[in-house]
């Protein structure tokens, strides 16, 4: 069974083996020092009232590195497979998720059961999450929980459910774990003594609009170094006009292709 197949039979599907030793180790200290900028720019007070816990996001416009993940081959191919050629990206999250005390894990958004994409469209696939275990991703290090077959699902599973059903999702670093969006799951609880980073990619049809406006964030310059499908996965080609000079523009120049629908 290939993993769109396995997507759509359970919500999701975990590949190993996806990136190297290497780019782990560098995205391991990368993000660390990310942390450290985003904590400069907003402030420790602004982050704690976010009601987050470790959330790092607009990783790429304090560190290009982070550009690379939007051109693995595996992230491409899923990409293709379920959301189009044309899909753009809506987020890209980094976690570092800290270790507490067993029953102390806090109650926030990320550990409660949710859907990354909120709303079921007669079971039209309209978004795909792509998440990277940068650490091993184990019960005790706050592993994401998922409930099998629980995707295009408007409404949330009973406590009953969750408890007979839900599964932490195990996995080596390096893994690449790929959901549909609208799969209830949650993050576990980090009782290990250590931090576990991950990455997570969420990627839809280009006409919804991002969580973050990715083009403006990071600066035409710096979009327009990256290779052309980058271009496209960041909302280059999906930008709305301003003016009458920009919808006029010759077809080669537009800020929305055709196509991209």
């Amino acid at each position: 069974m290939t993993a769109v197949e396995r997507i759509a039979q359970d919500g999701f599907a975990v590949a190993e083996s996806v990136l190297d030793r290497k780019m782990l180790d560098e995205a391991r200290t990368r993000m660390y020092a990310v942390r450290d900028c985003i904590v400069r720019e907003i402030g420790e007070e602004r982050l704690q009232r976010a009601g987050e816990v470790g959330v790092l996001r607009l990783m790429m416009r304090f560190d290009p590195f982070f550009f690379r993940f939007l051109e693995i081959p595996e992230v491409l191919a899923i990409v293709d497979a379920t959301v189009s050629p044309a899909a753009i990206l809506h987020l890209q999250n980094g976690f570092i998720l800290p270790s507490f005390p067993a029953r102390e894990s806090p109650k926030v958004f990320q550990t409660s059961y949710h859907q990354d994409f909120p709303r079921v469209l007669n079971g039209y696939l309209a978004s795909i999450n792509i998440f990277f275990a940068i650490d091993d991703f184990t019960r005790t290090n706050g592993a994401t929980w998922v409930v099998p077959k629980s995707q295009q699902r408007a409404h949330a599973p009973s406590q009953d459910e969750i408890d007979a059903t839900a599964i932490p999702v195990e996995c080596p670093a390096g893994s690449m774990i790929v959901f549909d969006s609208t799969l209830w799951h949650a993050a576990g609880a980090n009782v290990s003594g250590r931090d576990r980073l991950a990455i997570n990619h969420q990627f839809t049809r280009s006409w919804i609009k991002q969580q973050i406006d990715y083009v403006r964030a990071i600066g035409g310059d710096a979009v327009r170094a990256q290779s052309p499908r980058t271009q496209q996965l960041l909302g280059w080609y999906t930008r709305v006009v301003t003016s009458l000079d920009e919808y006029y523009r010759p077809v080669d120049e537009r800020l929305y292709r055709k196509g991209q629908g």
